[in-house]
């Protein structure tokens, strides 16, 4: 039996062994030195190699991954979730759209450009939420009703010729308010907005470029907060 556990220091260093097969061979360590020496060899080589294959992600990649996991449900049906963010949701959030922020000017309401200070004071808000978009491209939404400030990050919108933008409209009781116009030639598209008590839903619409005094268009993009 000893001689066999000798020829596991390579599946232990990998973690390829089983529970049983794990436990045995940890006791075997405490009396091998020579099996205790090759695992820490074989550990140090498989970082090593795994330093000199390792490549730089390309720049959009975080934050695409950010999106996708932050709409994907595991069971159905498909509908508006609100989720209250967890310590890792926010740091998860905050990286993606911290990086778009840097990627892309954000257009706000009567044209006003946010830095990414509002984006920090959604997400560390106590009562932050994010809610999915349905329709056109993913949305995602990130909401602090105490902070009176909602933070949208939209990926894979259909392109649109140089006449037309996306704008996002801030929808309830009084109406449809401009919440501001989504950088046309980015990827990845983020907006801070003010968030008025009586909204209760978000509209992406197609508009004329520089933007439209009221929806012109239906919603491409739809995202419900009650």
């Amino acid at each position: 039996m000893t001689a066999e556990l000798h020829t596991l220091t390579g599946a232990y260093a990998l973690d390829a062994v089983s529970e049983g097969e794990r436990a045995e061979f940890e006791r075997h360590l405490g009396e091998c030195v020579a099996c205790r020496q090759e695992v820490a060899e074989l550990r140090a080589t498989g970082a090593r190699l795994g330093l000199a294959a390792a490549v730089d992600p390309p720049p959009g990649l975080k934050l695409v991954v950010l999106a996708d996991v932050a709409r994907t449900r595991q069971v159905p049906p498909r509908v508006p979730v609100v989720r209250r963010l967890s310590r890792a949701k926010t740091w998860q959030l905050r990286t993606g759209l911290f990086g778009a922020a840097a990627a892309a000017v954000v257009a706000v309401a009567f044209g006003a450009t946010r830095t990414p200070a509002p984006v920090d004071s959604v997400l560390s808000a106590p009562d932050a939420s994010a809610v999915q978009g349905v329709g056109e491209g993913h949305a995602t939404l990130v909401v602090s009703r105490s902070r009176h400030q909602a933070v949208l990050l939209a990926s894979e919108l259909p392109a649109l010729d140089a006449g037309h933008v996306y704008q996002v409209w801030l929808i309830g009781a009084g109406g449809a308010r401009s919440a501001g116009l989504m950088t046309p030639a980015a990827s990845q598209r983020m907006l801070v907005a003010d968030l008025p008590a009586d909204v209760d839903r978000i509209g992406i619409t197609v508009e004329p470029a520089g933007g439209s005094a009221g929806p012109t268009s239906p919603a491409v993009t739809r995202i419900s907060l009650v």
